[in-house]
């Protein structure tokens, strides 16, 4: 047990009078008046040092079935995960494929419904203590601005942004693209906006045009999303375009799970969001690697 010589009052014991306390914002905006659960969690996401992620995205089954790359997630995915900074995935491949002790922050998709057979985005969310259970970093829920289901998913966004803050786990709120939606920057500024104002604590959107005026108007960090495949050198133009305009990080999947050399084409990437590389030097490290 202590003993009281180390709390008794004495000359020697240092106050710091006079030395005023450190304060200093947290490296991502919008977040300085959250708890620190939440952003503890959003530091296991983005890197402090840098300020942005690598998220490999391979929740396309949950609506899509055995997308083309994924077939088999333990021989598609899995050597894949060393090199990325948080894993966007359904429950059930994170308990079925991926190691515990991978220690990577994990974005759960978070909501679920209707697949690519009928009409998109008529979803639920799972439940709260499964997300706790599985020690989610974040939680993502797709909204459908302009769709037939927009009031269904910002209600889903807003029910799981209230979770969030009651346990500590940021929300990112995923902008859905209808086939009749356009993929312009007043588009994608007022959905990124509206998923922000509801609660979201992060945006995943699509680059486009006009991107820096999207990245401007929305008060949390934004992620883009991969999008489908393109070339190499393509993707990683895509990748240095959304950093350089703003954006904080990138979640890629079939660019990367397709991609004819996954392990080069996720360490190319990296370069360019962490170190800066532009895409002819990331693609000349990709052919390297």
């Amino acid at each position: 047990m202590a003993d009281m010589d180390g709390i008794l009052e004495n000359k020697d014991k240092d106050y710091g009078i006079g030395i005023p306390v450190e304060t200093k914002s947290y490296f991502l905006k919008g977040l300085d008046g959250t708890d620190w659960g939440l952003r503890d969690r959003m530091a296991r996401i983005f890197r402090p040092a840098t300020g942005r992620t690598v998220m490999l995205a391979f929740d396309h089954g949950y609506i899509m079935g055995p997308t083309s790359g994924l077939e088999r997630l333990d021989l598609g995915i899995v050597p894949l995960i060393k090199y990325a900074d948080s894993l966007m995935c359904t429950r059930g491949s994170l308990r079925s494929v991926v190691p515990a002790d991978s220690n990577k922050a994990i974005c759960l998709r978070y909501s679920a419904g209707s697949s690519i057979l009928t009409e998109l985005n008529n979803e639920c969310l799972i439940d709260i203590v499964d997300a706790v259970r599985l020690n989610a970093s974040a939680m993502a829920v797709m909204i459908s601005m302009g769709g037939t289901y927009e009031a269904l998913t910002i209600k889903n966004l807003v029910q799981a942004a209230d979770y969030g803050y009651k346990y500590g786990i940021p929300t990112m709120g995923v902008t859905a693209v209808g086939k009749e939606m356009a993929r312009d920057a007043k588009y994608f500024g007022l959905a990124s906006r509206v998923a922000a104002e509801n609660g979201a604590n992060i945006v995943k959107t699509y680059y486009c045009d006009g991107f820096e005026k999207v990245v401007n108007a929305c008060p949390v960090p934004i992620v883009i999303a991969g999008g489908k495949k393109l070339e190499e050198l393509e993707a990683l133009d895509l990748c240095y375009k959304a950093i350089n305009e703003g954006a904080a990080g990138v979640d890629m999947g079939r660019n990367v799970f397709q991609s004819s050399k996954p392990e080069a084409m996720i360490q190319a990437v990296s370069a360019v969001v962490h170190d800066g590389l532009t895409p002819a030097q990331a693609f000349e490290m990709f052919n390297d690697l």
